[in-house]
């Protein structure tokens, strides 16, 4: 029996006192996390804001087996805050639907959650009307026309179903319910609320696709208005990307069994809580990163190198090589070598032991 088939359905419960020890430590975290950023001035508040912003969309794309470029996300966000960013670059309209939802959800905080927003943020996400090759109901909810919506795995004959969601004719009726607790005024933490709508949501399954995607839209809202803030210095995404496995099976658990879900809240929580510790390392990226530029603000580098040196900063994947450099900065090979031989005189880049051929260079930082 899935959750939904319940008599008592949707009548959550939960062990308060377990759940409120972990709901104390997260707060606290939170706290400490927007007491650090408050301290940072505003050129680098706002380079972490971009950075974890455009962590929280890739990684939820990751999450659903789908690889966005990081470069696209970041030069989106940028644009759409405003932010004075070298380097942008064109991004495709996925790419632009994706970050357009996730901006909708976290500045917009404040807005209440209907079925015409939701509807809008799906068909950000499927611009096209396909999800793959695959044509779905874009901005409406799913109809049920290929079968019962299922998640499953294994190859086709062998298929293992590890959830069925609610039959399509009930989804207006769950929507509309969900809908209303949450727009509804209500005693409830917001970062427990936060947890709890991801859970609700995505147990409805309402749409074809993008559901894991919207349901973390949906948290990182709340998430928000627990802290009265549009400026996103954790990302909830990335943390759940790090334990996608861990993630899959407390969902798979929570939705068979009955409506105590305290052990999807505890998970919910202490993944929150690895967020917010992760956000140090984050943070202390921003810091490197402006010290290195502290160092060489006034060196007349190139735009290229300018360009490919916040790049490496912002991680780039896989060694640095000349060739590399002449196809990230569109230049010639022999170019590309004098731009990192300049570099290695002034400091700013090192040789790495292996030569030849396999010659890769790093941040001297």
């Amino acid at each position: 029996m899935f959750i939904w088939e319940r008599s008592d359905w949707p009548r959550f419960t939960w062990h308060s006192d377990r759940v409120m020890a972990k709901l104390t430590a997260v707060r606290h975290g939170q706290g400490r996390v927007l007491g650090r950023m408050e301290r940072l001035g505003f050129r680098l508040k706002q380079e972490a804001l971009l950075r974890t912003l455009t962590q929280d969309v890739v990684k939820s794309s990751e999450i659903e087996g789908e690889r966005l470029d990081a470069d696209q996300v970041r030069s989106s966000i940028a644009r759409r805050l405003g932010m004075d960013v070298a380097g942008l670059i064109a991004a495709d309209r996925h790419v632009d639907g994706v970050v357009e939802m996730m901006l909708d959800a976290t500045q917009h905080f404040d807005r209440p959650l209907s079925a015409k927003r939701l509807f809008a943020w799906h068909a950000s996400l499927f611009p096209t009307g396909h999800s793959g090759m695959s044509p779905i109901r874009v901005g409406a909810w799913r109809d049920d026309s290929r079968g019962p919506m299922r998640v499953v795995s294994g190859p086709i004959g062998r298929e293992r179903v590890h959830y069925e969601a609610p039959p399509a004719e009930q989804v207006p009726a769950e929507m509309k319910a969900f809908l209303e607790w949450f727009n509804a005024p209500s005693d409830l933490d917001l970062v427990l609320k936060s947890a709890l709508a991801h859970f609700w949501f995505v147990t409805i399954h309402p749409f074809e696709d993008g559901n894991g995607r919207i349901a973390r839209a949906i948290a990182d809202l709340t998430l928000a208005r627990s802290e009265s803030s549009p400026q996103r210095f954790y990302s909830m995404s990335s943390q759940i990307r790090l334990e996608r496995s861990a993630y899959y099976k407390v969902l798979e658990r929570s939705q068979k069994g009955a409506l105590d879900i305290t052990h999807w809240l505890e998970w919910f929580l202490d993944c929150l809580g690895r967020a917010l510790a992760g956000s140090d390392a984050a943070l202390s990226d921003v810091m490197r990163k402006a010290q290195f530029w502290g160092r060489f603000a006034q060196a007349g580098l190139n735009e290229r190198q300018v360009d490919v040196l916040n790049r490496m900063m912002d991680g780039f994947e896989g060694k640095m090589t000349s060739s590399k450099w002449a196809k990230l900065a569109k230049c010639s090979q022999d170019t590309a070598h004098r731009d990192i031989q300049d570099l290695i005189k002034r400091g700013a880049l090192k040789r790495n032991p292996a030569g030849g051929r396999s010659t890769s260079y790093d941040l001297d930082l």
